[in-house]
């Protein structure tokens, strides 16, 4: 079973900015299509960003656009996902996953992690 261990989360003023991790434990398992996703209390979970294997097909959701980008170290077998610019609707617990392939939709991932807390004051 493997298992995605996000980290960087924290709390941050508004127009702050974050970098959030995503490693599988082990280190060994190759994460292909990854997705970050977030869900705030009392909503629905919601796509964020999500790369491809190869880095080449990327995708974010409106809100994020030009403030968030997703990028992946293969050597470190990593995603990154930079935040910037932050606002408080942008505060959620932000989670990764992985899947064969890169999507927008999380029934599309196997792997899950925990995540990790995103909190912007205003």
């Amino acid at each position: 079973q493997v298992e995605l261990v996000e980290s960087g989360g924290g709390l941050v003023q508004a127009g702050g900015s974050l970098r959030l991790s995503c490693v599988p434990s082990g280190r060994t398992f190759k994460i292909p299509g990854v997705g970050w996703f977030r869900q705030a209390p009392g909503k629905e979970r919601e796509f964020v960003a999500a790369i491809s294997g190869s880095g080449h097909n990327i995708y974010y959701r409106d809100s994020v656009k030009g403030r968030f980008t997703v990028s992946r170290d293969n050597a470190q077998n990593t995603v990154i996902l930079q935040m910037n610019s932050l606002k408080p609707e942008d505060t959620a617990t932000y989670i990764c996953a992985a899947g064969p392939v890169v999507s927008t939709t999380d029934a599309a991932y196997d792997y899950w992690g925990q995540g990790t807390q995103v909190i912007v004051s205003s």
